[in-house]
């Protein structure tokens, strides 16, 4: 019903408004409500919803390459000049091991879950081509371990055709996203769940404690001075990474076009590193006081509405379209989920650790800092090293996958 984007922003605004001005209300119902559901999850969740009835279209929307694109390394900017590295490098090798866990599960539970549909629901892919199902699903496994580089990579290395990814990306775009619903529904109740796992989240503590002691330290009043400064150093960053990506990406596809299989010749790639990198190298000069007038303040709104755009492209409706492709995608999820979670059990790691180290295989470097965000804006960047990670392993394990896949047919 509304194609004017600048009308379907101030919807996705005002449905973020609404959701933070009934959160923080002190009505009986709403407290009660918001008990049990994040507002992030409700951020995303509302535009989903107007998305299947139509009232607005993420497809037809560039509010999302907007967001990924410009506010999405600003975000990731303003909430990193303000992390303190050497404490996060504190946080031990749990978090990698949940991570490397979460790629396992997306190798694996690819083949596994197409045996199992086959095995106990042979009707659902009679009539479906068996070739045309298993390259399908390597896309799925190349977005899942790397993200979009990846998936585009594995469209390219197993020659898949456009009618079925185009099924493939209502596949990967839904279940991942009804797994994020359940991460961020999950950091709302974050201590119950360690609690459950008996982990031990000290040290994710003590660093939240140590940023909020800072905080309280450099805290002031911000003016128009102060919010020019912030906006100035996020999006400053933001178009000297696009520079340099600009620069990089072609370069090394022209010069090092072998390289492209660790993901270097992508664009948003290298969009990610930069902002990344020159924000951690910031957080070590006197711009990391910027934190003081607000700067994660302004890197979390940014991240929300990043959420929206992302929840305005999923469409609950499509999966009656091709049932028996979004069922091997749930099962497929629930393997990746369910390993992890027995991993957590295991090692007794937080679920802080679980969710970021799922996301980053799952949803990269867009999802990632997101729901690191949910636990505390100041781990954000956690999730955004991680996502950068999966990256380089994108390709190779979704390609792995891919043969895996094609020998269970």
């Amino acid at each position: 019903m509304i194609t004017n984007d600048a009308v379907v922003f101030g919807i996705l605004i005002s449905i973020i408004s609404l959701v933070f001005i009934t959160s923080n209300s002190q009505n009986k119902i709403c407290k009660k409500f918001y008990k049990f559901v994040p507002s992030l999850l409700l951020c995303y969740f509302v535009p989903s919803i107007f998305n299947t009835l139509g009232i607005i279209s993420g497809e037809l929307s560039n509010l999302y390459f907007v967001a990924s694109r410009y506010l999405l390394p600003a975000s990731l900017v303003l909430l990193t000049i303000s992390i303190d590295l050497p404490q996060i490098l504190k946080l031990g090798p749990k978090a990698l091991i949940m991570f490397l866990t979460g790629t396992f599960g997306i190798i694996f539970g690819g083949p596994i879950s197409i045996l199992l549909v086959s095995y106990i629901a042979p009707s659902m892919l009679n009539g479906a081509d068996s070739d045309l199902i298993w390259r399908g699903f390597t896309t799925v496994a190349g977005s899942w371990i790397g993200g979009g580089a990846n998936q585009a990579a594995m469209k390219e290395i197993f020659e898949v055709d456009d009618t079925i990814f185009s099924t493939m990306i209502a596949v990967d775009v839904i279940v991942a996203n009804i797994w994020m619903a359940f991460l961020l529904y999950g950091a709302g109740i974050h201590s119950k769940v360690d609690k459950v796992l008996k982990a031990d989240s000290s040290a994710i503590e003590e660093l939240k404690i140590k940023i909020e002691k800072y905080k309280s330290q450099i805290n002031k009043i911000p003016d128009l001075v102060d919010t020019i400064k912030i906006m100035g150093v996020g999006f400053g960053v933001t178009a000297i990474s696009h520079f340099g990506s600009d620069f990089i990406a072609p370069y090394i596809k022209n010069n090092y076009s072998y390289l492209e299989k660790f993901s270097l010749t992508s664009g948003f790639f290298w969009l990610i590193v930069l902002s990344t990198t020159i924000a951690l190298c910031l957080s070590f000069t006197k711009v990391r006081q910027l934190e003081g007038a607000g700067a994660s303040r302004y890197g979390s709104l940014f991240l929300y509405i990043l959420v929206a755009t992302i929840g305005m492209k999923m469409d609950t409706m499509a999966i009656f379209d091709n049932p028996a492709f979004f069922l091997i995608g749930l099962i497929w999820m629930a393997i990746h989920a369910s390993l992890l979670i027995i991993v957590a059990k295991i090692i007794k790691a937080p679920l802080f650790f679980l969710a970021v180290g799922s996301q980053a295989n799952v949803g990269g470097a867009a999802s990632a800092p997101i729901v690191a965000s949910a636990f505390h804006p100041s781990l954000a960047p956690v999730g955004v090293l991680l996502a950068v990670f999966g990256y380089a392993l994108g390709t190779y394990g979704a390609w792995l996958c891919g043969i895996l896949m094609k020998l269970s047919f």
